[in-house]
């Protein structure tokens, strides 16, 4: 495994406070690290990342409380940082023949999740894990031709009654929508689409699932097993259901499609399994071949005063970018090894 360390961070973090009407200050962070590894600086909580297909762009969910946070796009050469939501953005547009469930446009709210519905002529479909006035997928038209993406509100996706807490989700074809119900006491999996509205996924019940992405054809959904510190295979639409434990050793928070199609399983160890002495870990990252199921190990992060816990990496050129919450006001930037 490659054991990656970084030093001291030489940096002053300015914390962000919520302002009127999901108005944030400007963030100003000066980030030195060691040769090992950088920082985008700017950023609070960055807990979910997702790049723009086919642009310079990194979609960035941040977290100021469990009511409300900011939606960031952050370029992937200049580093440079944009509130986009809730400042920043344009005026909601309700598609409530679509979304006929949503009581309407919602301002305030703390993004999680991520994941994108790619569309033609630069304008795709963004769909927005929120927690606070409201359990629901928040759901925008991201619109990346002009200098900076922009975001408009379109719609909403109440979640699932009785659901703990929706996590992560993923877009399936023909208009569907997956997600997880991330709960230690026993979640599972859930498809939405306008037609059906909620329906759990048959077979998909287990302790904590998180993270979670599927394969282009539908097939397959790969989630993060916090609790089983894997990563877990599920079939879709197969009787019966097809299901492989893939062990990683850490609590796997988010997945992602790799550049290279591995899926990047992201995570940390914040406490021992049982009463025997463990090795923390505020991040670690593997990529697992989503055929052979072959595991390799690429970053293991011992954290700072800076960055607390990760809990996702995506792929960005020649580096891999984890972010984080619980006090990470960064988001990490370890070189890929070639």
């Amino acid at each position: 495994m490659l054991r990656i360390l970084l030093g001291f961070i030489l940096a002053a973090c300015v914390s962000w406070n919520a302002m009127g009407q999901g108005s944030y200050p400007p963030q100003t962070t000066a980030c030195e690290v060691d040769s090992n590894a950088l920082f985008v600086c700017g950023v609070a909580n960055p807990e979910d990342l997702y790049r723009i297909p086919n642009t310079d762009w990194v979609i960035a969910s941040g977290r100021i409380s469990d009511s409300e946070g900011p939606i960031y796009a952050v370029h992937v050469s200049s580093h440079q940082v944009e509130n986009i939501y809730p400042v920043n953005a344009a005026t909601p547009n309700f598609n409530n023949v679509t979304y006929q469930e949503c009581p309407g446009p919602i301002r305030i709210f703390q993004p999680h999740g991520l994941t994108l519905r790619q569309g033609s002529d630069d304008q795709h479909i963004l769909y927005v894990v929120g927690h606070g006035a409201r359990e629901a997928v928040e759901v925008f038209n991201l619109d990346v031709r002009g200098d900076v993406p922009s975001l408009t509100w379109i719609g909403c996706i109440p979640a699932p009654e009785g659901t703990r807490r929706i996590n992560s989700i993923t877009v399936l074809p023909g208009g569907y929508l997956g997600a997880t119900n991330f709960d230690t006491a026993g979640g599972e999996l859930w498809e939405w689409h306008p037609s059906t509205d909620w329906v759990k996924v048959p077979g998909s019940d287990m302790l904590g699932p998180n993270g979670l992405v599927s394969s282009a054809d539908g097939d397959w959904f790969y989630v993060g097993g916090w609790s089983d510190r894997a990563l877990i295979r599920i079939s879709r639409g197969k009787t019966p259901v097809q299901i492989d434990h893939i062990q990683v050793g850490f609590n796997v928070d988010n997945v992602r499609w790799g550049t290279d199609g591995r899926v990047i399983a992201a995570g940390h160890i914040s406490r021992c399994p049982d009463e025997n002495a463990c090795e923390l870990s505020a991040a670690r990252v593997a990529k697992v071949n989503p055929d052979s199921l072959s595991v390799e190990q690429l970053v293991d992060y011992d954290g700072n005063n800076f960055f607390k816990l990760g809990t996702v990496a995506i792929d960005v050129d020649d580096e891999i970018w984890v972010g984080g919450i619980y006090g990470s006001f960064g988001i990490a930037r370890f070189p890929q090894q070639k």
